[in-house]
């Protein structure tokens, strides 16, 4: 995206001043680490009450997202899905956007679709203020240590200004140009994680029918080609019954279905949809609260 003269980024980085809107289990996380490194921060989320700690700690506590914005160089968004990121960003009465400066940088953190991201850009274009789209991988432990990995796409100029201040929530920034790709990455990394986690889930129900040791079978899968380090974590929170929701099984059933909008050719998907099924089976069954893994029981 070309920016014109007047959206060209102009401010002191020394002195910024952050937005972060979204403080649920990750958007709280991140926004601690920003606290953390000294920023000038104002925070928004829908529940007030966790906002109002936020602001215990140094904070500034705004009660709209159009509030939040104000004089805010950077404005980070991290919200559920397609449908809170517009309300966030767009609503007639509260949304960021009325209330962001020229010039500005806005950084949605949401997990979205890429038809979505690229519907945002052209609004942002118009309104002068440049988007970066910057989906992370990691859960909250991740998150707690600043150990994120960021897909950020869009306005190069504006990642390379910003990249310090995702560094501070991030170990890992990766810039994949063109907005769009970083939603198609992280969908594309839920999708393959939600596939192990499905595939283990099933395999260990397999072992269990045959009465079989799981600990025994695993331990010699793991010492061969086919393990990923992930199913260490995966095949542990089956066997010990963990589900506390790191990552829960609506949300990633959210991101399956989001990744089947991305592809025209349905036939080339079975497997992601056949997953998805799963993962929906998951929540018909009520266990959509607990984490991913919780879908296991579905096999027992």
């Amino acid at each position: 995206m070309q920016k014109t003269k007047e959206t060209r980024i102009n401010f002191d980085m020394k002195n910024v001043k952050i937005a972060f809107l979204g403080l649920g289990a990750m958007g709280s996380r991140m926004a601690s680490q920003l606290i953390k490194a000294g920023y000038d921060l104002t925070v928004w989320n829908r529940t007030a009450k966790t906002a109002e700690e936020f602001a215990k700690n140094g904070a500034k506590h705004a009660m709209t997202p159009k509030e939040a914005v104000i004089d805010a160089d950077f404005v980070i968004s991290m919200v559920r899905d397609n449908e809170a990121s517009k309300d966030v960003w767009f609503n007639d009465e509260t949304g960021a956007v009325s209330g962001m400066k020229k010039g500005a940088v806005a950084i949605e953190s949401s997990t979205l679709t890429p038809g979505w991201i690229k519907e945002m850009v052209g609004i942002f274009y118009k309104e002068e203020i440049s988007f970066l789209e910057a989906p992370v991988s990691g859960t909250r432990p991740q998150a707690d240590s600043a150990q994120l990995i960021y897909f950020v796409a869009g306005d190069k100029e504006a990642f390379d200004i910003a990249k310090p201040v995702l560094e501070k929530m991030g170990s890992k920034i990766n810039f994949l140009g063109e907005p769009g790709n970083a939603a198609i990455t992280k969908l594309v990394t839920n999708s393959l994680l939600g596939i192990q986690v499905a595939a283990l889930s099933e395999l260990i129900g397999v072992i269990k029918s045959n009465n079989a040791n799981v600990t025994e079978i695993l331990n010699a899968v793991s010492q061969t080609s086919p393990w990923a380090p992930i199913n260490n974590f995966i095949s542990s929170t089956i066997i010990n019954q963990n589900f506390a929701p790191l990552f829960p099984v609506e949300l990633i059933s959210k991101d399956f279905n989001y990744i089947s909008t991305i592809n025209d050719a349905d036939e080339q998907i079975s497997l992601l949809k056949r997953v998805s099924e799963i993962f929906h089976a998951g929540i018909d069954n009520g266990l959509g609260d607990l984490n991913m893994t919780g879908v296991s029981k579905l096999f027992e």
